[in-house]
């Protein structure tokens, strides 16, 4: 008996050792074929893109409050956050999801959404790689002027001309929470289409912003109350 737990032991530490490897090798492998973030550069210069100081404060607060609210704490991915947003996920689906905006910007430049192990594997190399070329607040801007917002609108900046007929850079707290709703389902929480979820995705928002620190409860009331006006 002492010898079959012996070598079951043993088998398991082979097992752990060659899975290491491989992971190791996959990881080597995957680095090599990485592409450049030559994309990105060229993408902060193109026309209409919006800086992030030129956004109002309220709508990058909005979005890391429900997107990623460790993302000045975490190294592009944040195993923690992965962790809780499963947990919290079981039971709550207005919860955040578990991919990091560093994560979102790189799928969105250069992944498909296929899910599989490859494409995940790559899009946490990736992260790493913006995470040391790029700065938080770079990365944040990136995401604002790329991500689909549903109704045509990519980033922001067209999102708020899309829905409130108005420059970003003029929108209420209240509009900046309906905007930050829409990265995770753009049709599911559109307000035009369906303004019962949507209200209910922005309230969720002003929420996690109260939580956190980023509004008062006078500002948290007062959005809640605006009434909602689309274009």
């Amino acid at each position: 008996m002492q010898r079959l737990w012996s070598a079951l032991v043993k088998f398991v530490l082979l097992a752990i050792i060659g899975s290491a490897l491989l992971l190791a090798f996959a990881i080597v492998m995957a680095n090599r074929q990485l592409p450049s973030l030559d994309a990105l550069t060229a993408f902060r210069d193109s026309p209409g893109y919006v800086k992030i100081a030129d956004f109002p404060h309220n709508l990058p607060e909005a979005v890391v409050a429900i997107e990623d609210d460790r993302f000045y704490l975490h190294d592009g991915v944040d195993y923690v956050g992965a962790m809780r947003a499963g947990i919290a996920n079981l039971s709550d689906d207005l919860s955040q999801g578990a991919s990091t905006i560093t994560m979102q910007v790189a799928r969105n430049f250069y992944l498909s959404r296929q899910k599989t192990y490859t494409r995940k594997l790559y899009e946490i190399l990736l992260a790493y790689r913006i995470e040391n070329a790029l700065s938080k607040d770079e990365i944040l801007e990136i995401y604002l002027n790329k991500i689909y917002l549903g109704q045509g609108a990519y980033g922001f900046g067209e999102a708020a001309e899309t829905y409130f007929g108005k420059p970003v850079d003029r929108l209420t707290l209240a509009e900046c929470a309906m905007l930050a709703g829409l990265p995770k389902a753009p049709s599911a929480n559109n307000p035009v289409v369906n303004p019962r979820r949507a209200r209910q995705r922005q309230a969720y928002i002003l929420l996690r912003m109260l939580e956190l620190g980023r509004i008062t409860r006078a500002q948290y009331d007062a959005a809640l109350l605006e009434p909602l006006r689309l274009k």
